[in-house]
């Protein structure tokens, strides 16, 4: 009987090997590549019709439209009639960490035991060959904040491309963001239970003033330590959060309550960091606060419900354009774990029903996200000197009627599109006789 077992176990074992996706990185692209006759939409504001990207070895070297293509051994795409973008940009996600949420534990490494984590690092738990990552792509996603959980201090975030054989290929921006949670200033709500009766007081504010404190002085004695010319036995903690006081790293405070982010701007003004409020559902009620301390935001849940009953039912679509005419740095993110993010784009369409111009829209999924994660020298337009992040669309990439991604290049490598998916519906156009 235990053979029996054994069999079906390995049987089993092989029919799951043969259902996933046959998908491979692409290899790199040595020599030059030219996109032509294509709608470049820039990423910063700037439209350039029946233009040409030129590519030599994963750099964009010119974007024009009197740019002309040589004769030889070069490789040409005619994108002519088709909208040309930045790869798009998700800021922060479990992406990579997360696979099947919750009833399968094996496969999900997003959150750390203990409450002061700033040692953990996400991108060493990265897994390259998630299935979410082909869907990603083939909705013009190509690069993503990969982000740890957990905890008030849950560690260090990085930046990775989509098509990599492993987390040190994917590797695009490491360890370039410290990820606090800041608890709630009010009482978490309960469906159905009784609120605290008067014999049984919460006092929600204070327990949350004392947290905020230990906070403070964690950062406090981390900035005495990294003063210390020698020590006597290294703290991997406190060493952990060196990124923030040099400026090689960013804050990301976890926020969407205006109380949140008054703290917020106090770690600006005590330690000089440079801070990202990630949520943000209340931001647009201090916008210029936030501009006047240089604080970018990122926009988790656009299409969520507004926050308070008092707000406007659209509220969520309207902050970005609060935060555009405020001149905050901004990006939109999509924190949907039922679509599993794939919705990026649509989200910012929606931002540019609400307010914004569509050009406007796009930045906030490409050049800003780029800004925000400290990789805007390297990619999030389509500019000279930039790596060639590129997609290709037939329509409206924030139109989910007409975003068809037909190419996307990493790097300047052409990736597959296909996934899990789209094997899935080639398989049974074809088992149904259409195709």
């Amino acid at each position: 009987m235990t053979k029996i077992y054994f069999l079906l176990a390995i049987l089993s074992f092989a029919l799951f090997a043969q259902a996933q996706d046959d998908v491979y990185p692409a290899k790199e692209y040595k020599g030059l590549l030219f996109i032509t006759n294509g709608t470049v939409h820039v990423g910063n504001g700037q439209v350039t019709d029946n233009a040409t990207i030129e590519i030599n070895n994963g750099k964009i070297v010119r974007v024009g439209t009197n740019i002309a293509v040589p004769q030889g051994d070069v490789k040409v795409f005619d994108a002519k009639g088709k909208q040309v973008y930045p790869g798009l940009i998700l800021p922060q996600s479990d992406l990579g960490l997360k696979e099947i949420s919750g009833s399968v534990r094996g496969s999900n490494d997003y959150r750390e035991l203990g409450d002061l984590n700033p040692n953990i690092r996400s991108i060493v738990a990265y897994n390259a060959a998630s299935s979410m990552i082909n869907v990603l792509k083939a909705n013009g996603i190509l690069l993503a904040g990969t982000v740890p959980q957990g905890g008030t201090i849950s560690g260090s975030s990085s930046v990775v491309q989509l098509d990599a054989w492993n987390w040190e290929d994917a590797a695009y921006a490491t360890d370039n963001g410290m990820h606090i949670n800041l608890p709630s200033f009010a009482a978490p709500r309960r469906s159905g239970a009784a609120p605290p009766t008067p014999a049984q007081p919460e006092d929600i504010a204070q327990k949350t003033l004392e947290k905020i404190e230990e906070i403070k002085n964690f950062f406090r004695e981390a900035r005495a330590y990294l003063q210390e010319a020698t020590h006597a036995a290294t703290n991997l903690k406190l060493e952990a959060v060196k990124g923030l006081f040099d400026k090689t790293q960013k804050l990301f405070v976890h926020a969407g309550q205006v109380k949140q982010m008054l703290v917020a701007i106090d770690f600006v003004k005590e330690f000089e960091f440079d801070v990202v409020i990630v949520g943000g559902e209340e931001s647009w009620q201090i916008a210029p606060l936030l501009k006047e301390n240089n604080i970018a935001v990122i926009l988790n849940a656009e299409h969520n419900l507004p926050s308070t009953e008092d707000e406007d039912f659209d509220q969520p679509f309207k902050t970005p354009a609060v935060l555009q005419n405020a001149g905050v740095l901004f990006a939109l993110n999509d924190d949907a774990s039922n679509a599993r993010y794939r919705n990026l784009a649509f989200n910012a369409g929606t931002a540019a029903a609400y307010g914004l111009s569509k050009e406007e829209a796009l930045s906030a999924i490409t050049l800003n996200a780029a800004e925000i994660l400290g990789i805007a020298g390297k990619t999030g337009s389509i500019e000279a000197g930039k790596d060639a992040n590129i997609v290709i669309s037939e329509g409206d990439i924030l139109d989910m009627r007409t975003s068809i991604i037909t190419h996307a290049f990493i790097q300047g490598r052409e990736v597959n599109l296909a996934s899990k998916q789209t094997q899935l519906y080639e398989r049974y156009m074809r088992k149904y006789g259409f195709k």
